[in-house]
């Protein structure tokens, strides 16, 4: 999806990419196969002509891989320092908490004990996550016991992700803050949508989001831009956050970080005047950022979760019929129950029409009945 955006701008990119087949290599022409953490294929990344800047779409990145920029002469944007936050959830809570920025109530749980005096304190059920590695809701447990994550202790013990645990936080609602900083400190930020999950995924995005109390959404953005500036993040950054109820009605508390572009902003591709995938462009070269305001009253994105059809591309007679203004977004990927196949944003006056059009074009995707 940066793609476009690069052409635009006459940016050219080189991608490192998984295998011939993934979604990058089918629209980018210089895509050499490999892993970062190959050293030989990072090497072929980095060959000539010398890339301006290195950045990434995911968090999994290796320590190498920086080592290997950096003696290339190529800047990494956002830089290892600041993307270690991303990776390990123990470093970024601990680095948040220094900043004063909100957050659950969170300890490290090195083993059971640990955990079950941590339970004791929050009223008997935390969230435990590990440290590295999970996404999309894998790596987190809702528990009322150490017995619930047993085996990630014995995971932990052998060399396997360290473990955390968080309250369980009574939420009204998720919102999401999309912003981007450049490395001389300008910062943009979109409009606080909600996020709605489904089975730890999200499902859908509202933008902006309805009924947003000012101070909410002051108190959001005040935490995300701390969190840029706190971290010195460069390029698009996605916090995620709980909007809390009753007596704390006003307050967020962060939940998680994405340094890069993120599901939460595929609504800007065609609801804002900047998108984000323009704007990280922009923000890793140290150009000057765009307009983020949104170009309609709503903007809805509904996820294509999975579907039971073979070939997405067979309905789109049927899903661009139904509603010729749907923004229909295909990844080329392989189906996969669940997986994030597409994207479809619809935009107008009305929410609820425009929520209902959104849902029912992903459902016509995914090969639901009528």
């Amino acid at each position: 999806m940066t793609a476009p955006a690069a052409t635009a701008l006459g940016v050219g990119l080189r991608v490192l990419v998984e295998s011939p087949t993934t979604s990058a290599a089918q629209v980018v022409a210089d895509a050499p196969v490999g892993s970062p953490q190959d050293p030989s294929a990072v090497a072929r990344l980095l060959g000539e002509p010398l890339p301006a800047v290195l950045t990434f779409e995911h968090e999994h990145i290796p320590a190498a891989a920086f080592e290997a920029a950096a003696a290339a002469g190529v800047p990494a944007r956002p830089s290892a320092e600041a993307l270690v936050h991303a990776q390990d959830k123990t470093v970024m809570r601990r680095r948040l908490t220094e900043l004063g920025v909100p957050c659950p109530r969170w300890s490290p749980v090195a083993d059971a004990a640990a955990l079950a005096t941590f339970l004791e304190d929050v009223g008997g059920e935390a969230v435990v996550k590990t440290a590295r590695g999970g996404y999309d809701g894998k790596g987190v447990r809702v528990v009322r016991s150490a017995h619930d994550v047993a085996e990630w202790f014995a995971a932990a013990r052998i060399g396997g992700p360290a473990l955390l645990a968080e309250e369980k936080v009574p939420f009204v609602r998720e919102l999401a803050v999309l912003l981007a900083r450049r490395p001389s400190g300008e910062v943009r930020v979109w409009p606080v949508v909600e996020t709605v999950q489904r089975d730890g995924v999200c499902a859908e995005v509202l933008a902006p989001a309805p009924d947003l109390d000012p101070e909410v959404e002051r108190a959001a953005v005040q935490a995300a831009r701390a969190v840029a500036e706190g971290l010195d993040v460069t390029g698009v950054l996605a916090v995620e956050m709980f909007e809390v109820a009753g007596g704390d009605r006003g307050r967020v508390l962060v939940n998680e970080l994405a340094m890069r572009p993120h599901n939460s902003g595929h609504w800007t591709i065609d609801a804002a005047v900047t998108s984000q995938f323009e704007q990280h462009l922009r923000a890793v070269l140290d150009l000057p950022l765009g307009e983020t305001a949104a170009r309609a009253r709503w903007a809805v994105m509904a996820n294509v979760l999975g579907s039971s059809l073979e070939r997405l591309t067979d309905a789109l007679p049927a899903v661009l019929a139904a509603d010729p203004a749907a923004k229909v977004h295909l990844y080329g990927k392989e189906v996969r129950p669940g997986r994030k196949l597409g994207h479809v944003t619809v935009t107008g006056e009305d929410l609820a029409d425009v929520r209902a059009r959104a849902a029912r074009a992903a459902a016509i995707l995914r090969g639901d009945p009528a």
